[in-house]
């Protein structure tokens, strides 16, 4: 049996509904706009790709938050992983196991490893050794952010049942009876299940948003100058949830958004952000007669 998912409560959705008219412009996916965003500073942090992968800049201390918002008018089901390991249940993430469920166009922040339907423990960027998916005994996978949507099964229309004439020797024959017939409508429910129209396929094409590349082409770069930034086990928050059941489209993942992340110093390191060239100072050259030099004409009237 499929574990069952968790699903948002309305007010989320009321207050998803109010803010799409402001978009963050560094949302990921096509299903679902995913982004990260630092929850001490409220930021949405800047994505960089570089390499086949997308990667954002932490700050080691910071809170975060997953913010997903659904894109389609359906509902679908998110299943977030952070450093390998799944957000609801603590097990070494897999795209078979529970999420959350999102209604249309709902937009939700996560903002911590669920302990709870009523809380979480915070999501916070630390040294990869205090990290959860280290403590567990798992840091392989540390310094990754992922989201695999999928798109719900939704129920097939049911056929309008057929309509049996009244023979015609039954009919009473007044010149109105055939007239009547032919006007009168359907039955409630036979009209409302021949005009319900055919719910739309969603899409069941998978994307990754992770390619890979030779390493003969990336460039060499410079050590790492700090440990790698991981997530860790934080406080316990409210975050208030319910269960609901939700038939998935397919086994595989309609979309798969994979988002890297290290400290700011790392990523310029590793040359995934590129900082300007500073030009070298150079000295204005000495002049014999700086106040000859420079000749005036007649200037412009005002």
């Amino acid at each position: 049996m499929k574990p069952r998912s968790l699903t948002l409560p309305a007010l989320v959705a009321l207050t998803a509904l109010l803010g799409l008219a402001h978009l963050p412009a560094q949302a990921i996916g096509r299903l679902a706009d995913v982004t990260i965003v630092d929850r001490d500073t409220g930021a949405t942090l800047p994505v960089h790709y570089a390499r086949g992968e997308y990667w954002v800049a932490g700050r080691p201390g910071a809170r975060y938050a997953i913010t997903v918002r659904n894109r389609l008018g359906e509902r679908v089901l998110a299943v977030p992983s952070v450093d390998g390991v799944n957000v609801l249940s603590g097990e070494t993430a897999a795209w078979d196991q529970r999420g959350y469920v999102f209604s249309p166009y709902e937009r939700y922040q996560i903002t911590g490893w669920r302990k709870s339907d009523s809380q979480v423990a915070a999501f916070e960027f630390s040294h990869i050794a205090n990290s959860y998916a280290a403590r567990t005994g798992r840091p392989a996978h540390v310094g990754v952010i992922g989201v695999a949507l999928f798109c719900e099964q939704l129920p097939l229309p049911q056929p309008a049942p057929a309509i049996t004439p009244e023979p015609y020797s039954q009919r009473r024959d007044n010149g109105l009876g055939l007239g009547r017939l032919r006007e009168e409508p359907a039955s409630p429910a036979a009209a409302g299940a021949a005009g319900a129209p055919a719910a739309p396929a969603p899409s069941a094409e998978a994307e990754s948003s992770a390619r890979s590349q030779s390493a003969d082409s990336v460039a060499k770069a410079a050590p790492m100058p700090s440990a790698k930034l991981g997530t860790a086990h934080g406080q316990r928050e409210t975050s208030v949830v319910t269960h609901t059941s939700f038939t998935r489209l397919q086994e595989q993942p309609n979309e798969i958004i994979s988002i890297r992340y290290d400290s700011r110093e790392n990523l310029i390191a590793s040359g995934v952000i590129r900082e300007p060239i500073a030009r070298p100072y150079v000295p204005p050259v000495p002049r014999a007669f700086p106040q000859s030099d420079n000749l005036s004409y007649v200037p412009d009237p005002r």
